[in-house]
């Protein structure tokens, strides 16, 4: 019997029906320490106060009218974002992988109107995901994810990460309109690009007339402890996806450009049913009366150093089992020796949940307003999945 549901995930079998803060509750009661946020969407743990609040009350005064008329709520929102960025304008989608597809037509876009129609290609970079519309595989490029898929969308080049003399090379091509990069990678195994790295691409991009779009999908929204992660290598880019974390748990995604970069975007050229409804704007703007604020970006850094020392020692005990920590603020990445998938399973056995990554990387997203009691929580609990694992080895 074909099931009800397509059969497109692998699932494991914990159903919730409850979330307060860092936790989830099944329906027999059990609890489980989030780790995961719903891969970096639930910024704020669930069900923070501030944004049930905002749902609740716009609920009640207007959920949809569609892009046809002003979004009072949209308009808000662009302008909070528009004075914390670089941007000078936004375009609000459901998603991540909305968001993919608009940088790259506004990128091409931009070369059309300009009288430059051959200058197309995006290069992107090995390891990198960036949703899963048929653009946006095409622009990741990983065999996984375009398998059976074909023909892809053309346009696109992809780079070996930290490849230099490869990038440097293939920024002079002709045919090069910009280059594709999330500043810290999420599904390619908690990997940050350096920040000397981040600026030198910024001086290639700008050496060579060509867009910089960075992807900040998953390490944007103060995860890293700076609104958004390319703030630390003190550059800016032309165009910017933003989701996830944006909507605290409500679907909501987002594209920041230079009014530059968004000159080719005109009345007609794009568009969304649902983006930017008052209901998603709401929240959004709650989430960033939370995350914008710098003594909680403070905290986030300060919680994710904690919490990186406290993996290190877990590393240290438990050297046949992990290798490796890696990442930066509250986007961190334990590189293991065991399957990684084996340690979520263990990790699941021992009520606490994360979530895979390539690389062999599982990966610690946890809520952004995570206490230090769950903190130490979560270490003992990896402490006792590692020491499961360790157990079922040796029998």
């Amino acid at each position: 019997m074909i099931p009800s549901i397509l059969p497109t995930y692998n699932r494991a079998p914990l159903a919730f029906v409850r979330g307060e803060g860092s936790w989830l509750v099944e329906a027999d009661g059990r609890r489980f320490l989030d780790l995961a946020a719903g891969i970096a969407v639930n910024a704020l743990g669930h069900c923070h106060p501030v944004i049930v609040q905002a749902l609740t009350d716009q609920a009640q005064r207007l959920w949809h009218v569609s892009n046809l008329f002003t979004v009072p709520e949209q308009q808000a929102l662009a302008d909070r974002l528009v004075a914390a960025t670089f941007a000078d304008t936004v375009f609000f989608t459901n998603s991540g992988t909305e968001a993919c597809e608009l940088a790259v037509k506004m990128a091409r876009k931009y070369r059309h109107d300009r009288g430059e129609g051959h200058r197309t290609t995006i290069l992107t970079f090995e390891g990198s995901f960036h949703g899963r519309s048929s653009a946006a595989i095409a622009a990741a490029g990983s065999e996984k994810m375009v398998k059976g898929f074909g023909p892809l969308l053309p346009g696109f080049r992809h780079l070996a990460w930290g490849d230099h003399d490869a990038l440097r090379a293939a920024v002079t091509a002709p045919d090069v309109g910009a280059v594709m990069v999330e500043p810290v990678q999420g599904e390619g195994g908690i990997r940050p690009m350096p920040d000397h790295c981040l600026r030198g691409l910024r001086e290639l991009c700008d050496a060579h007339g060509i867009f910089l779009i960075l992807d900040e999908v998953q390490c944007g929204m103060g995860r890293t402890g700076r609104l958004f992660a390319h703030e630390w290598a003190g550059i800016t880019p032309d165009i910017m996806m933003v989701a996830k974390g944006i909507g605290g748990g409500f679907p909501l995604g987002a594209v920041l450009a230079t009014e530059d970069a968004a000159s080719g975007m005109t009345a007609g050229t794009h568009g969304s049913t649902y983006g930017g409804n008052p209901l998603g704007c709401a929240v959004g703007a709650a989430v960033m009366d939370v995350i914008a604020d710098p003594a909680f970006l403070a905290e986030v850094n300060r919680k994710g150093a904690a919490f990186r020392q406290r993996l290190e020692g877990l590393v240290a005990s438990h050297p046949d089992v992990f290798e490796s920590v890696r990442g930066t603020g509250l986007m961190l990445g334990l590189k293991a020796r065991v399957p990684n998938t084996d340690v979520v399973k263990a990790g699941h056995d021992a009520g606490v949940l994360t979530v895979g990554a390539a690389d062999n990387v599982v990966r610690l997203l946890p809520p952004l307003t995570i206490t230090d009691e769950d903190l130490a929580e979560a270490i003992a609990r990896l402490d006792a999945a590692a020491t499961a694992l360790k157990a079922t080895a040796a029998a």
